[in-house]
């Protein structure tokens, strides 16, 4: 009888010491919070040199991390930037490379044999999360997110419908949550508020499990608004104030078109005062929680600023010293700020010029999550800079191609940038060559300067590119 207590004593020991080991592991695979502004601009941080408002809280964030300085979006507008993001791919070879629509409500979606960072990242044991905008596959679509990785989807499913701040609905998971209190013209909920409690729920109710948050917010996408508690801080700070005429009542009102705002300049700030609020409130959610130490937090853009809804980036200098705005291949459309903390694991204070993309993310999320990385894709995995550890492998290239606005493509090259503009019309268009150590805001074609390095230009520009059933020149 002793001898069955003494092995029953040591079998109960074994099995807490596996428990024990498997949790070890699993605390081993990092939490992901990645946080995709839309449409903010290089310099609408104020870590990133803005000086007309402040952003304490990412600022924060910044101090406590590591600072990109030459890190790119996956595109220069929305679906096909997401689209860089979760598969790995770049606009040559990714296969949503532009904002398609399909009405009533949504994009072009993803094919379901594609496979995605959140798919990934879920097989790997993750609890998957998406909360603000998707724009990959209208409901019920392959492409929907639920159909890509996402255990929860909480938001906007349809990027024409992201325009509007007070919409009549948002989705959840496979509902539709109708939200009354924007009925007519009401303006009772806020979409991003919600969307943000939302969030912070996914956080707390996955605290014991590795959990991605992917975090899409439309702010500061037009149209500009705010709610008033955020609008009365800037209201008469930023005069001349620009106002602007839009769509506010008739049967297109609340379907794509932007609202009227008589007050654009302090509506801008008012945004991202408020998106540098949620970013603090997530830290603090972490914090509170105990997981800080492992947690991931990266904030990022997805592309330069626009000027629809009232906009004014020149006003505001969004960019800093680059030159473009969305739409555009040059660095104002695709350059974006990008940072990443994680306490104990990424040193306070570093800056890097690292030469990235949104395309390195999933290799770089596979690796810090021990996950299977799929072998067709573009991306470099950033641990060895992230972590300051190892050698960091370098990209060749980085490749662009927008197929709207006459058909556009762009490459860096080291310190070498190539922009062709008008390739829908003309294959053959001139490819304009710009030095960015020198020039960094594109000023000085030189092209003729160094016709051997424009060479290696169309060149790439031919590789990289892999002809789309659905995007085509």
């Amino acid at each position: 009888m002793k001898f069955k207590g003494l092995m029953f004593l040591c079998m109960l020991m074994l099995l807490a010491v596996m428990a024990g080991c498997e949790k070890s592991e699993k605390v081993q695979q990092p939490n992901i919070i990645y946080i995709l502004a839309d449409d903010l601009g290089y310099g609408d941080l104020s870590c990133y040199g803005q000086t007309k408002f402040s952003t304490p809280n990412i600022d924060q964030l910044a101090e406590r991390g590591i600072r990109f300085t030459q890190h790119y979006s996956g595109s220069t507008v929305c679906a096909p930037s997401r689209s860089a993001l979760m598969t790995g791919q770049h606009t040559g070879h990714t296969y949503i490379r532009g904002n398609k629509e399909r009405r009533p409500e949504g994009q072009h979606p993803l094919k379901g044999e594609i496979v995605t960072l959140a798919e990934l990242l879920k097989d790997a044991g993750y609890a998957t999360g998406a909360f603000g905008k998707w724009g990959l596959g209208y409901p019920g679509s392959e492409g929907d997110p639920n159909n890509q990785g996402f255990d929860t989807f909480f938001g906007y499913n349809c990027q024409m419908l992201g325009h509007h701040y007070y919409p009549y609905f948002l989705r959840d998971n496979q509902d539709s949550l109708v939200l009354k209190a924007n009925a007519g013209k009401q303006c009772g909920v806020y979409a991003p508020e919600l969307i943000h409690e939302r969030t912070l729920d996914f956080i707390e109710q996955h605290k014991e499990e590795s959990f991605f948050c992917y975090v899409p917010t439309i702010i500061p996408h037009a149209e500009l608004l705010a709610p008033e508690k955020y609008m009365e801080l800037y209201r008469g700070k930023f005069d001349p104030e620009h106002s602007y005429k839009g769509t506010d009542g008739g049967p297109g009102f609340r379907k794509g078109g932007y609202c009227s705002q008589p007050e654009s300049h302090a509506a801008f700030a008012a945004m991202i005062h408020l998106l540098d609020e949620q970013v603090g409130d997530i830290v603090a959610k972490v914090e509170e929680l105990g997981i800080a130490d492992n947690t991931l937090i990266i904030f990022t853009s997805d592309n330069g600023p626009h000027l629809e809804g009232g906009a004014q980036p020149d006003y505001f200098n969004s960019n800093g010293p680059l030159k473009g705005y969305k739409r555009d291949l040059y660095e104002g459309g695709i350059r974006v700020p990008f940072i990443a903390s994680w306490p104990g694991m990424i040193k306070e204070g570093r800056e890097s010029d690292h030469i990235s993309a949104f395309w390195d993310m999933l290799p770089t999320f596979t690796e810090l999550a021990n996950a299977s990385t799929p072998e067709n894709i573009d991306g470099i995995s950033l641990v060895p800079t992230l972590l300051d550890k190892g050698k960091q492998p370098q990209h060749d290239y980085l490749y662009w191609e927008f197929h709207v606005w006459g058909g556009r493509k762009a490459v860096r090259m080291d310190k070498w940038k190539a922009v062709q503009y008008g390739v829908s019309k003309d294959p053959n268009a001139p490819i304009e060559l710009y030095d960015l150590s020198t020039d960094v805001g594109e000023e000085n074609n030189v092209a003729d300067q160094h016709p051997e390095i424009v060479t290696k230009m169309k060149l790439i520009m031919q590789e990289a590119h892999v002809e789309s059933e659905v995007y085509k020149f």
